[in-house]
């Protein structure tokens, strides 16, 4: 009786699926979106702290926060 109810419940849990969103992670999704050395995050807009240094594809900019941007040279 004691392995028919370990049997049930672990039935139970394996048919159990949690929501998820759909597409890849947020990790994936943030390794194949980076950009300049991949200190940066191609977005349609960037946030406050942050200023596009370059162009990822023909619409995206490159969003870096501002501490790692690149030490200009020659001002």
């Amino acid at each position: 009786m004691r392995s028919l109810l370990l049997v049930l419940v672990l039935l139970v849990m394996l048919s159990y699926v949690p929501p998820v969103k759909s597409g890849p992670n947020s990790y994936i999704r943030r390794a194949f979106s980076s950009c300049w050395r991949t200190k940066g995050i191609c977005k349609v807009k960037c946030s406050g702290s942050e200023i596009y240094h370059t162009f990822c594809e023909s619409i995206y900019l490159c969003c870096i926060n501002k501490k790692d941007l690149p030490v200009l040279v020659g001002k």
